[in-house]
């Protein structure tokens, strides 16, 4: 049953109006779509069970997803319920579509809730979907003994109950406490309000800090260029193959580019870097560690 263009009413409507299949065709048609795959019956099967979609929809608009939607994701449940239902286990089809139209809608929910996931395991489902119930009863319950249950408390007695983490209780009862807002809402009813993005902190490098530090860069760069002056050509090869490369050459590739053994460009890197920390001394921390 395509829903794309049609009301509320007009969907429950058209249920409404949909046959009642006795067991005898119920299975008649389920035999047909699983072993000749006869998309007649089953479109018929899916139409004469959508007001028992359309039934269990109804049961999640306190979450605030539109109608329609519930009803799309309850169809959609149905139909792989029919897709995956064995008549030959001895069970009624609507027995078996209940769980799959209820996995849809809730699955539906739970991804619409929140831009943040707020779970897809069982038990998270669980809680999600039964947390504000669970409260309720116990708070009757403590009610009733003169008792009152502070929140942790409240949160302990939840997790038992349904099964779950206390700190998956603490999570969720943060994502019921109420939708997603937009950053670009403004913050008092006035069309010139300051948007909440504004009062959001700037964590960007501020202008003064990057002068500062594009300053600290150019004398770092200045204190390497005057002791690299003091050596000569073969040493500042080294260094600059050795340090100033985003992938430094080994003591090995350098030595058969020199002609040189891999012990004695050890001993000219050494002497390299000892001529540049004698040049530094007194220098920048930063710079004098370049070279350990």
């Amino acid at each position: 049953m395509a829903l794309d263009g049609y009301s509320d009413q007009s969907l429950s409507r058209r249920a409404m109006r949909a046959e009642l299949l006795d067991a005898e065709t119920e299975l008649r048609l389920a035999y047909a779509w699983r072993d000749e795959r006869d998309e007649a019956a089953l479109h018929r099967l899916v139409t004469a069970y959508m007001r028992l979609a359309i039934s269990m929809a109804s049961k999640f608009k306190r979450y605030g997803a539109p109608m329609n939607d519930l009803i799309q994701e309850a169809g959609l449940g149905l139909m792989k319920a029919a897709d995956k239902f064995d008549p030959d286990r001895g069970v009624r089809f609507s027995t078996y579509a209940v769980w799959w139209i209820k996995a849809s809608i809730q699955d539906y929910v739970m991804r619409n809730w929140s831009m943040v996931r707020t779970g897809s395991t069982s038990s998270q489902k669980s809680l999600f979907f039964n947390m504000r119930r669970v409260q309720a009863r116990l708070e009757r319950e403590a009610a009733a003994v003169g008792e009152r249950l502070d929140k942790h408390q409240m949160r302990q007695m939840i997790a038992t109950e349904v099964g779950v983490p206390l700190h998956d209780v603490e999570m969720m009862e943060g994502r019921l406490a109420g939708s997603d807002y937009s950053l670009n809402a403004t913050q008092s009813t006035e069309d010139e309000g300051r948007e909440w993005i504004d009062a959001l902190e700037d964590d960007s490098p501020q202008s003064s800090a990057i002068v500062e530090d594009n300053h600290d860069n150019d004398t770092l760069r200045d204190w390497l260029l005057t002791a690299l002056s003091g050596l000569n050509e073969r040493e500042r090869f080294i260094v600059r193959e050795r340090k100033l490369r985003d992938d430094a050459r080994t003591l090995e590739s350098l030595g058969n580019e020199l002609g040189l053994s891999k012990e004695r460009v050890r001993q000219l890197e050494a002497a390299a870097f000892g001529k540049m920390r004698k040049s530094l001394e007194g220098q920048s921390k930063e710079v004098f560690e370049f070279f350990n």
